[in-house]
């Protein structure tokens, strides 16, 4: 399985894990301090565990995360994205959503 891109997921700016996307898919796994520490699930459909969740799909809580309708259109147009790039969309607009889960660009400080 070869690693495209990689996302640092936050809960409440607490680093809680990283999502990948692979020529396979996706992938999401919770960072083992957060485990150990006993911090909140990102989704109640991803509860804390130690196995990797995959998907051959973008996970449909983290593409709710991304903006809709004009909100959306703005960011395309203004930061040149591929509407169809649902994994670099969440990527680039997804750094300060509304709620408490944030991703972030692993080369992002």
């Amino acid at each position: 399985m070869e690693l495209l891109r990689r996302g640092r997921v936050f809960v409440q700016d607490r680093y809680a894990g990283e999502i990948d996307e692979t020529d396979e898919g996706y992938m999401f796994r919770y960072d083992e301090e957060y485990i150990a520490g006993g911090f909140p699930a990102v989704s109640l459909t991803m509860p804390v565990r130690r196995e990797s969740y995959e998907s051959g799909i973008l996970f449909p809580f983290f593409d709710g995360l991304i903006p809709e309708g004009w909100l959306l259109d703005v960011a395309v147009r203004n930061w040149k994205l591929d509407p169809g790039d649902r994994f670099g969309l969440l990527l680039a607009v997804c750094r300060d959503c509304i709620g408490d889960v944030s991703v972030k660009g692993w080369s992002e400080e």
